[in-house]
């Protein structure tokens, strides 16, 4: 061909410019230890029961929506499920806001696909940076409400782990009635499940809440989420989102997933976890390299080291794959720490200590 042709030039700009999610896949590795995409580090085993494949799946399974809403304590009619909380995340941007004119609010440090979907979708963004504890600032939020659609907060928090004040979240769905969504990212809630405001949705008509089963319950390979609110807003979703979301297998285990006796399973499974990460943090406070440890309602840790780049360097060079925090803003020296086996967590210990020896 004596003139190529150059198909970047027919790429939308945004996205020509755009730096995609850095999901813990995508940055790789090499190891036997992933402590760096907060799975849950036992996966549990389902046979499908499924087997009509030659025909597509229902729009929005409905076995599947009535065991989430009995499990979250909704109507099915306050539901809808999707690939993930993911994308739900961008289908709230797409049914509520205008490209080029309309605004989402988030709060680093956060999770980054807030960021990462408004720019895809060439909507406006405001990041308003979180207090130094890791808290909402309301006053600023309120002086950058114009024209913001959406605002996304995330409790517990990911990476920061922390609950956020549930006064301040009250304070700013009174300060987003009538103006925008307020969407709480509740991926990790069931490491903390008292801390879930779901019972909020009837005294506030603009509250959304994102759930996963890619946490707690062991599934982040089944891609399935659930967005939860009052029925208008989730009638605007049904009009954008894709025929058929969930695949005829995700559906069969997700429905499995949500029994009474699985549901009994990932609460026992969360006991465990959240005694398996007391211990791992009080293995790590031994440690003179760790500065200092924050209190954690998820399945994770972050922790500031005294040399955070090149600890998760090292470690990184011997199999064990964490998730450098660096970059996000405030969390200079810090990692995040998924809660692993305790055969992992473990070796992450001793590999630490030899670190330390090493280097006295």
């Amino acid at each position: 061909m004596t003139n190529p042709i150059d198909i970047t030039k027919l790429v939308r700009k945004n996205v020509r410019e755009l730096t995609p999610y850095q999901s813990a896949r995508r940055i790789g590795g090499k190891g036997d230890i992933w402590l760096n995409a907060n799975e849950y580090p036992i996966s549990p085993h389902y046979e499908l029961k499924q087997q009509n494949f030659n025909r597509y799946p229902e729009p929005q399974p409905q076995q599947v929506l009535e065991r989430y809403a009995n499990y979250a304590g909704v109507k099915p009619e306050q539901l809808i499920v999707s690939r993930g909380a993911d994308e739900a995340i961008e289908l709230l941007m797409r049914a509520f806001c205008e490209p080029q004119h309309d605004s989402i609010i988030f709060c680093p440090p956060t999770y980054g696909m807030y960021l990462v979907s408004a720019q895809t979708l060439g909507i406006n963004y405001k990041a308003i940076p979180q207090t130094v504890d890791w808290q909402l600032d309301l006053p600023t939020i309120e002086q950058n409400l114009n024209h913001v659609k959406l605002i996304y907060i995330c409790s517990p928090n990911n990476p920061t782990g922390n609950l956020l004040n549930p006064n301040d979240i009250k304070k700013l769905l009174t300060m987003a009635a009538n103006r925008a969504l307020v969407v709480v990212d509740e991926a990790y809630i069931e490491f903390s499940h008292e801390n879930s405001i779901v019972s909020w949705l009837a005294d506030f008509p603009h509250l959304v809440i994102l759930r996963t089963l890619s946490k707690a319950f062991a599934l982040a390979g089944l891609r399935c989420g659930f967005t939860i609110a009052n029925p208008p807003i989730i009638t605007a979703l049904q009009k954008i989102i894709a025929p058929y979301p969930l695949a005829t297998p995700v559906a069969d285990i997700a429905a499995q997933a949500l029994t009474n006796e699985n549901l009994i399973a990932m609460q026992l499974h969360v006991v465990n976890l959240n005694k398996q990460k007391q211990k791992l943090i009080e293995q790590l406070e031994t440690l003179n390299m760790v500065e200092k440890i924050y209190p954690s309602d998820s399945n994770y840790i972050l922790v500031k080291f005294k040399n955070g780049q090149y600890i998760f360097k090292t470690l990184w060079e011997k199999g064990i794959i964490l998730r450098d925090q660096h970059k996000q803003h405030g969390l200079a020296n810090c990692i995040r720490i998924s809660i692993g086996t305790t055969a992992e967590c473990d070796a992450l210990v001793h590999a630490l200590m030899t670190i330390h020896n090493k280097d006295e």
